[in-house]
């Protein structure tokens, strides 16, 4: 069954935590501050879902190996007369998201059906710091351990749109499985997989609408929503 059209919206939420760090910020949460809105890249998100299929047990492309990055002519080596049907078929995350592998005397681009935009947060962020001291010093005559920066966003309700093409899934032979993989990613990745800085995120909301073709697009869901403040009287918290 070949897999139609499909948007996505997707929401959670972090509490005093970097969603997404800027290296060439300190590692501060990425941040729109002209409108005081966080930031969280489409690769972060990627990541979330790629670290979830290697805990799942599938093998994929962009990863790396005893902790380090490898290059896509080490990935591929012993692939160099393996068919794209193989690549394809054994690395699920280039279903999903495509890869370009530039090998030498052969290049290969899978352009990848499943795209996600930049999430922001629906409300204003206020960023948190504070000191740090590791207890490793910096030398064998330091005296105290290193002193660092933490930073960390107060709260922040971050919401992703995304696009499943249901013309290029054909070509990266992306399955019903997949999408179902996708489902179950999304809502159990980002708890599972905190790390230190990214404890304190939670999914609240996801959305895959599927379409019976494949070519509506009714446009970024995030369009579609908006917070409002409520107000609770005593009485109502009581009663």
């Amino acid at each position: 069954m070949s897999v139609n059209n499909n948007e996505i919206l997707y929401i959670y939420d972090a509490k005093l935590t970097n969603p997404n760090g800027d290296p060439d910020e300190e590692n501060r949460p990425r941040m729109d501050y002209e409108r005081e809105i966080n930031l969280v890249s489409d690769l972060r998100i990627k990541r979330y879902i790629r670290d979830y299929l290697l805990l799942k047990g599938h093998d994929i492309f962009v990863r790396l190996i005893d902790d380090k990055p490898v290059t896509a002519d080490k990935r591929v080596k012993d692939l160099k007369d393996s068919s794209n049907e193989w690549i394809l078929e054994n690395w699920t995350d280039v279903r999903m998201f495509g890869a370009t592998m530039t090998v030498k005397g052969d290049n290969k681009t899978f352009i990848g059906p499943i795209q996600f935009n930049w999430g922001y947060s629906l409300n204003k962020v206020e960023l948190l710091e504070a000191s740090i001291t590791s207890h490793f010093s910096s030398s064998e005559k330091a005296a105290q351990g290193t002193i660092g920066k933490d930073f960390r966003v107060k709260y922040s309700l971050i919401a992703f749109s995304g696009v499943i093409s249901g013309n290029r899934a054909e070509k990266t032979l992306l399955k019903e499985e997949d999408l179902d993989l996708l489902d179950e990613a999304l809502k159990y990745a980002i708890p599972n997989l905190a790390t230190r800085s990214k404890i304190g995120q939670y999914p609240r909301l996801y959305i895959r609408a599927e379409y019976s073709d494949k070519e509506t697009i009714l446009g970024d869901f995030r369009d579609y929503i908006e917070l409002k403040t409520i107000t609770v009287k005593q009485q109502d918290i009581t009663s």
